[in-house]
């Protein structure tokens, strides 16, 4: 085990770690409240390598395994804890400072605080916590290898590949909603075909296709309306309305 607390010093940096390091914890008490780690704010990185863990976030249940990784806030309204007869192998950066705070909350409103990284964006965190452990020269010095980590894991939730990820984990739902719009299409049922929870749903939806799903699936109905009734002008307005799940014919007076 190798394990690092650094001083909270006077010193009001944007981002300034308090604690890093690998530990392997099994058959022993390991529990972690966030509503009991006193009223400082600061946030918890932590990366699950292997074995099992468990998170009570508010009120749902996670499960941790390999490649999992947990992000929370405290204080805040969660539990993390090593379940009775378990082993959980991870390592972990704890850090505070405005900036830190505010990347790591828009980071949770997009993912939630449980999530997979790409393979070298654990490395890297990996990497920057080698380096707190061998020890930084100064603040200064500490401060930036903690910016880097939070950024490395801003790129990996906002990059690029992210953005494209959620698009393609759309694109079923998307098909969906193109193949039945003379249907209800309620957004309960676009969550089911989704496999997430709604909460996230929207999230990821939202950001993937720029409005939330009930607005999304409006605009494709109105698209489709706006089609047929100027290349299928033989179409009645009414059944134009019955193709694109309008109820009311008058929704186009």
């Amino acid at each position: 085990m190798r394990t690092i607390s650094l001083p909270r010093g006077r010193q009001r940096l944007h981002a300034m770690p308090t604690s890093t390091g690998y530990e392997v914890r099994e058959n022993e008490t390991y529990d972690w409240d966030g509503r009991k780690r006193g009223q400082t704010p600061f946030t918890v990185l932590q990366h699950t390598i292997s074995g099992t863990g468990q998170l009570r976030y508010e009120n749902r249940n996670y499960r941790l395994q390999a490649n999992d990784t947990l992000l929370v806030l405290v204080p805040h309204n969660h539990r993390y804890w090593l379940g009775q007869g378990d082993r959980w192998e991870y390592f972990w950066i704890s850090m505070n400072g405005e900036e830190a705070l505010r990347i790591h909350k828009s980071i949770l409103s997009v993912s939630g605080p449980v999530f997979r990284l790409q393979p070298a964006t654990i490395d890297h965190l990996a990497d920057c916590s080698l380096r707190l452990i061998k020890g930084a020269a100064s603040p200064g010095a500490a401060s930036a290898i903690a910016y880097e980590a939070a950024m490395a894991l801003y790129d990996d939730v906002f990059g690029s590949h992210a953005f494209a990820e959620k698009q393609s984990a759309m694109q079923p739902v998307i098909d969906h909603i193109n193949a039945n719009l003379d249907k209800p299409l309620p957004v309960a049922e676009l969550v089911e075909i989704s496999g997430l929870s709604r909460a996230h749903f929207s999230r990821c939806f939202a950001e993937s296709e720029g409005l939330p799903p009930a607005e999304f699936v409006l605009q494709q109905r109105l698209q489709r309306a706006a089609k047929l009734l100027t290349k299928a002008d033989f179409l009645p307005v009414k059944e134009v309305a019955v193709l694109c799940g309008f109820e009311d014919a008058n929704y186009f007076s």
